[in-house]
């Protein structure tokens, strides 16, 4: 059965086909900013297909929660009923699912060279796994085993859950923020626009003008190129309080699987990530610190991984 599958970020969606046996073709990537809704993405994609390939069976993630019919994305203008839109694009059947939920769906599906270790022991078979990563915004997931033998996807909105300083130039930096944005997440300083947010807060914090039309794709570049100091320095804080969020949701989790980094940042800059402070600070965790060198951290390197998880919904349905 041919199936639609879609991976819908708060930049970019990204869609393909799924044949049997996870076998996943046209690829296609549309910025969601082009397009007054979802259908009309989708549309556009399914416009360029052969009659031929027309799906009746669709699964989508989606970077927001997925509470009922009505979903209103976290980081863009898109909101919809998921019933609506089915009917709207003719299909049988439609799955939306948050989209770290399809990209851990996808984790035992990905081979060696999908992945790059940064540090830490051999994953335990049948144990609990941890995926985040910073983009857009910062999504999180687990996956669980369940008596069957198969996983379980279990979402979170950890992203919002508070970020903790664990030095006193992180300390200043997020009391910077608090003034300004109140609640200080861990998104707000792990994703694209977290990224800016530190350079600004560090800017401030030496007394430098901040460039106040930096993007996080100028930050990144001028960071790894060496041309900003501060955005150098914000760079490597984000990797630190990433190491911060990461172990701290391999400590709730109890994720002896593995914790998986994705998004659309960490992969582009692995060589950087790998040097950076993450893993350092990923085993900073007291007593709990040898416990936690045992866990492995990888990165997802095959481009767009959710695809896979979203395949292996409409392969199993």
């Amino acid at each position: 059965m041919v199936g639609l599958i879609a991976d819908i970020g708060g930049t970019n969606a990204r869609f393909a086909i799924v044949q049997p046996h996870l076998d996943i073709e046209y690829e296609r990537v549309l910025p969601c900013a082009d397009y007054p809704t979802l259908v009309d993405a989708c549309r556009q994609y399914l416009d360029g297909l052969a009659p031929s390939m027309r799906p009746r069976h669709a699964a989508f993630a989606i970077a927001s929660p997925v509470i009922g019919d009505r979903v209103k994305m976290t980081n863009h203008h898109w909101t919809f009923s998921i019933e609506e839109t089915r009917t709207a694009l003719a299909l049988d059947e439609l799955d939306v699912v948050n989209d770290f939920v399809a990209l851990i769906l996808g984790v035992p599906h990905l081979q060696d060279h999908d992945r790059l270790q940064v540090g830490g022991g051999t994953a335990q078979p049948r144990m609990p796994i941890v995926a985040l990563g910073p983009g857009t915004g910062l999504g999180m997931a687990s996956l669980v085993p369940d008596p069957a033998g198969g996983w379980i996807a279990v979402p979170g909105e950890g992203g919002h859950a508070t970020m903790a300083a664990m030095d006193d130039l992180e300390t200043a930096a997020l009391s910077l923020l608090r003034k300004r944005f109140g609640h200080v997440s861990v998104e707000r300083v792990c994703s694209g626009r977290g990224l800016v947010n530190l350079y600004k807060a560090l800017a401030q914090l030496e007394g430098q003008p901040a460039d106040e039309a930096m993007t996080p794709p100028e930050c990144s570049a001028r960071a790894l190129n060496g041309s900003c100091p501060i955005s150098a320095k914000a760079l490597e804080m984000m990797c630190a309080m990433l190491g911060t969020a990461a172990a701290n949701a391999a400590l709730t989790l109890g994720a002896l699987g593995g914790v998986y980094i994705a998004g659309g940042i960490i992969p582009q800059m692995v060589d950087a990530f790998a040097r950076s402070r993450f893993r350092k600070r990923f085993e900073d965790k007291g007593r709990f610190g040898p416990y936690l060198a045992k866990v492995p951290t990888y990165v997802i390197t095959r481009p767009m991984p959710a695809l896979l998880g979203l395949a292996s919904i409409v392969d199993h349905d």
